[in-house]
C-alpha cells in the first residue's frame, strides 16, 4: 500500500464516498426523526386519552347493552390527584359549539366552541399564547370569570388589534375577562382552536347547570416506553375511583394516541429504505471498482507472486495477502465515510432547520461491517486469481 499510495488512496476514496452516501443520509433522517418525534410529543403522540363510556343502547341482535354513567368532574379530579407515573394529565370538556361572543359593539357567529379546561390543558394540546397568559392554578381551582380565546376569536373581536388583555367579552350571557389570545394554528391542527374559546373547567361546569357534560382527561407520558404500564396504572386508579367490581368490563374508554406516531413511522421507514437503497447502489460500484484495481494490481504483481511461491508460499498465504489488503483498503476508506457521513448528514438536518446532533452509533457499525464484506467479496476473486498463478511462468512475467 505504501509502494502504491495514490492507488491506495484513491480506492479508499471510492469505498469512502459510498459509505459517506450510505451514512450522510441515514444520519439525516434520524436527525429528522429525532426532532419531529420531540415536536409530535406534544400533539398527541406520547399521550391517551380517558372518556367516558358512549352508551349505544341495543346492539343489532336487539339484545340491549350495558350503559354506564359518565364520568363526573370530581371523578376527574380524583384521578389526577391519585395518578402517581410522572406525567401531565389535563382536564377538559365541551360546554357549547354554538356559542356567540360579543366585545363592544363586535360580536362573532353563532358557531364559536367554548370549552372548559385546566391549567396542563395547553401544554398537552402544544398551545402557544400570542398575547397574555394561561390559567393560574388559583383560577382553576376557584372557577375565575375569565378566558383565554382562539386567534380567530381575537381578529373577529378586535378589528382596530388593540390589546385584548384585561377588556371584558360576553357570551352565554356570563361576562369575562379576557387574560390571553393563543397563536394562530391554522388549517394544520387537529381542532378548530382558532374559533374557540377556553374557560377555568369549574367554570364551564356551573355554566352546564346541571346538564351532565363529557369530561375527558389526557395524560402526557414523558417516556413513551412506558406508555403501556402507565395506561395499565390510568386503568387501575381509575376502576378503583369508579368502583368498577373485579371481572367486569371499563365502565370508562381508555385510548391511545398513536396516529401520528404510526405515520412517523411509517413515512421515516420509507425515507430510511430509499437512503439504504442510494447507499447500496453506490456501494456497488465501489465495490467493483475495488475488484478492478485489485485485479490490475494482481497482473502489477504476478512477478511478486511467482517469487513468493518460489520461496514456499502456499496459495491460501497468497490469497490471504491480496483479501487482507483489499479489507484494510475498504476499512481505512470506511473510517473516513463514516466520519464524512456524520458531519454532512448532521449538516443537512442543519440546513432544514434542525439543530439536534445525531451520533447513529448502529449505521457506523454497519457502514463498518459493509466496508469488510465489501473487501471480502471485491478481493477474493482477485486473491484467488493470484492463488492460482504458475511461479515458473510468474518468474518469467515482466
Amino acid at each position: 500500500m505504501q509502494a502504491n499510495l495514490l492507488r491506495s488512496v484513491l480506492t479508499a476514496l471510492i469505498v469512502a464516498i459510498g459509505i459517506t452516501s450510505l451514512v450522510g443520509i441515514l444520519t439525516a433522517i434520524d436527525g429528522i426523526e429525532n426532532s419531529v418525534n420531540e415536536s409530535l410529543a406534544s400533539l398527541g403522540v406520547n399521550t391517551f386519552d380517558i372518556r367516558s363510556k358512549t352508551n349505544r343502547g341495543s346492539n343489532r341482535q336487539g339484545i340491549t347493552e350495558k350503559t354506564f354513567a359518565q364520568i363526573r368532574m370530581n371523578e376527574a379530579f380524583r384521578f389526577i390527584d391519585q395518578y402517581k407515573v410522572p406525567s401531565t394529565i389535563s382536564l377538559s370538556a365541551m360546554i357549547t359549539q354554538i356559542a356567540e361572543v360579543k366585545y363592544a359593539s363586535n360580536k362573532t357567529n353563532p358557531n364559536v366552541f367554548v370549552e372548559g379546561i385546566n391549567d396542563d390543558y395547553m401544554a398537552i394540546k402544544g398551545l402557544e399564547t400570542e398575547r397574555g397568559r394561561n390559567f393560574s392554578k388559583l383560577e382553576i381551582q376557584y372557577g375565575s370569570q375569565v378566558a383565554v380565546i382562539g386567534y380567530k376569536i381575537f381578529t373577529t373581536l378586535y378589528k382596530n388589534k388593540e390589546d385584548p388583555i384585561g377588556t371584558e367579552i360576553t357570551f352565554s350571557g356570563i361576562q369575562f375577562r379576557v387574560i390571553g389570545v393563543l397563536k394562530e394554528k391554522g388549517q394544520l391542527s387537529d381542532s378548530n382552536y382558532d374559533n374557540m374559546v377556553f374557560v377555568p373547567i369549574i367554570k364551564g361546569n356551573q355554566m352546564a347547570k346541571g346538564r351532565g357534560l363529557w369530561y375527558e382527561v389526557t395524560v402526557g407520558i414523558a417516556d413513551p416506553t412506558q406508555m403501556e404500564y402507565a395506561m395499565g396504572e390510568a386503568t387501575g386508579v381509575m376502576r378503583s375511583i369508579r368502583r368498577d367490581r373485579a371481572g367486569e368490563p371499563n365502565s370508562f374508554e381508555l385510548e391511545k394516541s398513536e396516529t401520528l406516531a404510526q405515520e412517523l413511522e411509517s413515512i421515516t421507514s420509507g425515507l430510511r429504505l430509499g437512503g439504504f437503497g442510494i447507499g447500496f447502489i453506490t456501494l456497488l460500484g465501489a465495490s467493483i471498482a475495488l475488484m478492478n484495481i485489485m485485479l490490475v494490481s494482481v497482473t502489477e504483481r504476478t512477478r511478486e507472486v511467482g517469487v513468493r511461491k518460489a520461496l514456499g508460499a502456499t496459495p491460501r498465504r497468497i490469497r490471504q495477502q491480496f483479501v487482507i489488503e483489499a479489507i484494510v483498503v475498504c476499512l481505512l476508506g470506511g473510517i473516513a465515510g463514516v466520519i464524512l457521513g456524520i458531519l454532512i448528514g448532521n449538516l443537512l438536518s442543519r440546513a432544514m432547520g434542525i439543530t439536534i446532533f445525531v451520533l447513529p452509533w448502529t449505521w457506523m457499525i454497519v457502514g463498518f461491517a459493509v466496508c469488510i464484506f465489501v473487501g471480502l467479496i471485491s478481493g477474493y476473486y482477485p486473491a484467488h486469481k493470484a492463488s492460482k498463478l504458475d511461479p515458473i511462468e510468474s518468474l518469467r512475467f515482466e
